[in-house]
């Protein structure tokens, strides 16, 4: 028997994981300001006029899924579009997430 195309459940699994974080309306939100700069939990907080918990809840997810990456500095932490899943050209940023990859104008 040949072997069958198509990617490896666990590829598929990341995919998916990776595609429900940037599904929600708030964390598509955070991805967006993002992409003007690093910001940490306060900026974005005030910025989508939320709690910082659930600001936190959210950056935790993106993280997961390796959308976003940190750099702590002094006591903040900040928050930039993950340069190893997100690359910019121009005004436009695409995700690589596993096998589908997503534009942002």
């Amino acid at each position: 028997m040949g072997k069958k195309k198509g990617m490896k459940d666990s590829s598929i699994e990341h995919t998916s994981k990776m595609l429900k974080a940037m599904a929600d309306l708030d964390r598509l939100k955070i991805i967006n300001y993002l992409r003007a700069g690093t910001k940490n939990v306060g900026e974005l907080a005030n910025l989508l006029n939320a709690e910082i918990v659930n600001v936190s809840h959210h950056l935790g997810v993106l993280r997961d899924a390796r959308l976003v990456s940190t750099k702590k500095q002094g006591r903040f932490v900040y928050y930039s579009l993950n340069p190893e899943t997100c690359k910019s050209s121009g005004s436009t940023e695409t995700f690589h997430l596993g096998f589908c990859r997503l534009e942002i104008r």
